[in-house]
C-alpha cells in the first residue's frame, strides 16, 4: 500500500464529515459571488438611476449573506477539525499499536527521538492538512473558478484578458511543488535528529554531569540545532522565492482591471456598475493566487510527513506470532538443540545444547559478551534462532502463540526499567488486577518491603522516570518483585542481584527456593554465590557453552568455572575437589 492510500484508509472513516465540510465550502464560496453582484446593482440601478427605495433591501440582503456565510463557516471549520482530530487519533493509535508489536531488531536500529517525532511533529502536519489545508485548497480553487465564471457573464473580453495570468500561475505552482518536497524531507530528518539528540541527553544527563561533558554536549547540540535551522531556512527559501511571484500575478489582475476595464467603461462597452461588480470579484481571483504558495508549502509538508510515518509503520517485525499458535499453561520444560544466532554478520551464540526439566534451577555464568542474555532472549523469542530449535514443553517456540509464551515467563532484566508510576503500580505491572497483599508478598520475597515501607508514601511513592530516586539495588529488587508477582512457569533473573549486598542476595536465594516446584528458574550472574546451588550451571565463553554441570562437578573439573571460583573465593576447599571427583 502506498503512503497516500494508507492515509486515505484513515480518512475514509470520516468521509461523511469531509463530504459535509466540502459541501458547506462550496455553498459558502457560491455565496461569495452574491455581494459583488449587489454592489454593481446598487451603482447602476440605485445611484445612477435614482431608485433609492431599492437601496435598503439590497443592503439588507448583503448583510444577510454575510451572516449566513459566517454561521456556515463556523460549522464547516468545526466539521473539518472534528475529522482531523479523528484521523489523528486513529492514526496515532494504530502506529502506536504497531510500535508495540515491533521486535528488538527494530528498536536496536531506531532512535527514540526519531520515533517520537513521528508521533508528534509529523502527526501534527497531517492534522493541519485535514483541518485546514483541505478546505482552504478547495475554497481557493472554487473562489477562482466562480469569480472567473461570473466575470465572463459580465464581460467576456475582460475575462479573457484576466486568463493571461493562469499559465504563469500554473508553471510557478508546478515549480514550487517540485522544489518543496526535498526541502521538507530534509527538514523533517533534521527535526528527528535534533529530537533524538535531546532525548538521549535528557535521559543520560547523569552521565554527562559525571564526566563534566556539558560543554561538549552543548557543542554537539549546537551542530544539530544549526542543521535544523539551516534546513528550516532552506525550506522557507522555497516559498519565499515563489510567494512574490504569486503576489505579482495577483496585482497584475488589478492592473488589467484598471486599464482595460476603464477603457471598456469609457467606450461604453461596460457600465460603471459592471466595473464595480468585477472589482468585487477581483479579490476572489487575487486571494487564491496569494494563497497558492502557502498551500503548496503545506501540502509538501503533509506528503513528507505521511511518507515518514508510513515508512516506520510499514516495517514488519521478523518475529511474528503464528496464526494458529499453541496456547496453554506452560510446565517449564526447556530444550536448546543445536541453537545458533547470528546478527549483523556476527555470530552471537553457536551450537547451544542443553535440557532443563520443570522446576529446575539453571545458573548461567561467563565473561561479558559471551551470549548469556542472548540465550534468554531466544527463549522468550525476542529474536529467532538462525539455526537450531528452542523447545518449551516439547513445542518449538516458533509454533507457540507469542503472547501466551511471554505471559508464562517472568523476567527481571539486566537493564532495569521502572515506569513513572507508584511503586505498587510498577510491581503490579504484569498483574494490574492483583490485590495489595499479593504485591506486598512479592516485595517481601524480593527483600524490598522494608525500604518501601520506610518511604513517606510507602507503596504509593511515585517513582521518577526510569527509577530515578532509587538506588541500583532498590530498583533491582522492585524489578524482581514485579517478575515474582507474575507467578510464572519460567522465571529469568538476568544479573538481578549484582547491585545488592551479600546478605540481601542470600535472603533472595532462600526465598527463591520457596517458589513452587513447577517454576523453572534461570539465573544469569557473575557471582558464583548466586548460582552455586543451581541444578545445572552453564559456563559460556565467546558464544559457546564451554562447561556445564553442577557446582561441585565444575569446581572439580578445574576449568573456567574453577578459575572463576578461585578468583572470587581463593583456594578451592579439598572437600569440594573430593566431592567433585566422586
Amino acid at each position: 500500500m502506498t503512503p497516500m492510500k494508507w492515509f486515505f484508509s484513515f480518512l475514509k472513516k470520516y468521509r461523511k464529515h469531509m463530504i459535509l465540510g466540502i459541501t458547506l465550502t462550496v455553498l459558502i464560496t457560491a455565496l461569495n459571488v452574491v455581494n459583488p453582484q449587489l454592489s454593481g446593482f446598487i451603482v447602476d440601478n440605485v445611484i445612477d438611476k435614482g431608485n433609492y427605495d431599492k437601496l435598503m433591501p439590497a443592503v439588507l440582503c448583503m448583510i444577510g449573506v454575510i451572516l449566513v456565510r459566517s454561521v456556515m463557516r463556523f460549522f464547516y471549520q468545526y466539521v473539518f477539525e472534528t475529522a482531523s482530530q479523528g484521523v489523528l487519533y486513529d492514526m496515532r493509535d494504530k502506529v502506536y499499536r504497531k510500535l508495540l508489536q515491533e521486535d528488538f531488531r527494530f528498536y536496536n536500529k531506531k532512535r527514540t527521538g526519531d520515533l517520537m517525532s513521528r508521533q508528534t511533529g509529523d502527526m501534527d502536519a497531517i492534522r493541519h492538512f485535514v483541518a485546514y489545508v483541505v478546505y482552504a485548497t478547495c475554497e481557493q480553487i472554487l473562489m477562482f473558478v466562480f469569480a472567473l465564471a461570473m466575470i465572463f457573464t459580465v464581460n467576456v473580453k475582460l475575462a479573457l484578458c484576466m486568463l493571461v495570468v493562469l499559465p504563469f500561475t500554473a508553471f510557478a505552482t508546478y515549480r514550487q511543488s517540485k522544489e518543496v518536497k526535498p526541502a521538507f524531507k530534509r527538514n523533517r530528518e533534521c527535526f528527528s535528529s535534533l529530537n533524538a539528540f535531546v532525548q538521549e541527553n535528557v535521559s543520560g544527563n547523569r552521565v554527562v554531569r559525571a564526566f563534566s561533558k556539558e560543554e561538549f554536549e552543548i557543542e554537539k547540540f549546537n551542530k544539530e540545532n544549526n542543521a535544523y535551522r539551516d534546513a528550516q531556512i532552506s525550506a522557507s527559501k522555497v516559498w519565499m522565492k515563489f510567494v512574490p511571484i504569486f503576489e505579482v500575478l495577483a496585482y497584475a489582475l488589478n492592473v488589467v482591471l484598471m486599464l482595460y476595464g476603464g477603457y471598456l467603461v469609457i467606450h461604453g462597452e461596460m457600465t460603471l456598475g459592471n466595473l464595480v461588480t468585477i472589482s468585487g470579484y477581483l479579490w476572489m481571483l487575487n486571494q487564491p493566487l496569494r494563497m497558492a504558495g502557502w498551500l503548496v508549502n503545506d501540502i509538501g509538508n503533509f506528503i513528507t510527513s505521511v511518507e515518514k510515518i508510513h515508512a516506520t509503520y510499514s516495517e514488519e517485525p521478523d518475529v511474528k506470532t503464528p496464526r494458529h499458535g499453541i496456547k496453554k499453561k506452560l510446565q517449564g520444560s526447556i530444550e536448546f538443540k543445536d541453537v545458533s544466532y547470528r546478527a549483523d554478520d556476527e555470530d552471537i551464540v553457536m551450537d547451544i545444547n542443553f535440557k532443563v526439566e520443570p522446576g529446575q534451577t539453571v545458573g548461567i555464568i561467563g565473561s561479558t559478551g559471551s551470549g548469556k542474555s542472548t540465550i534468554m532472549n531466544l527463549l522468550c523469542r525476542f529474536y529467532d534462532t538462525t539455526s537450531g530449535n528452542v523447545y518449551v514443553d516439547g513445542n518449538d517456540v516458533r509454533d507457540m502463540d507469542l503472547y501466551n509464551l511471554r505471559d508464562n515467563i517472568g523476567m527481571a532484566m539486566q537493564d532495569v526499567f521502572l515506569f513513572s508510576d507508584t511503586i505498587e503500580g510498577n510491581i503490579a505491572y504484569g498483574r494490574p488486577d492483583c490485590s495489595f497483599e499479593e504485591v506486598k508478598k512479592a516485595a517481601i520475597m524480593a527483600d524490598a518491603n522494608h525500604f518501601i515501607s520506610a518511604m513517606p508514601d510507602g507503596y504509593d511513592t511515585i517513582v521518577g522516570e526510569r527509577g530515578v530516586g532509587l538506588s541500583g539495588g532498590q530498583k533491582q529488587r522492585i524489578s524482581l518483585a514485579r517478575a515474582l508477582l507474575k507467578d510464572p512457569s519460567i522465571l529469568i533473573l538476568d544479573d538481578t542481584t549484582s547491585a545488592v549486598d551479600m546478605e540481601t542476595e542470600s535472603y533472595i536465594q532462600k526465598q527463591l527456593k520457596n517458589i513452587q516446584k513447577n517454576c523453572t528458574i534461570f539465573i544469569i550472574a557473575y557471582r558464583i554465590s548466586s548460582i552455586k546451588d543451581a541444578d545445572l550451571i552453564l559456563v559460556m565463553d565467546k558464544g559457546r557453552i564451554i562447561e556445564q554441570g553442577t557446582h561441585e562437578a565444575l569446581v572439580a573439573k578445574g576449568g573456567y568455572y574453577a578459575t572463576a571460583f578461585r578468583n572470587q573465593y581463593g583456594e578451592i576447599p579439598a572437600e569440594l575437589l573430593e566431592k567433585g571427583g566422586n
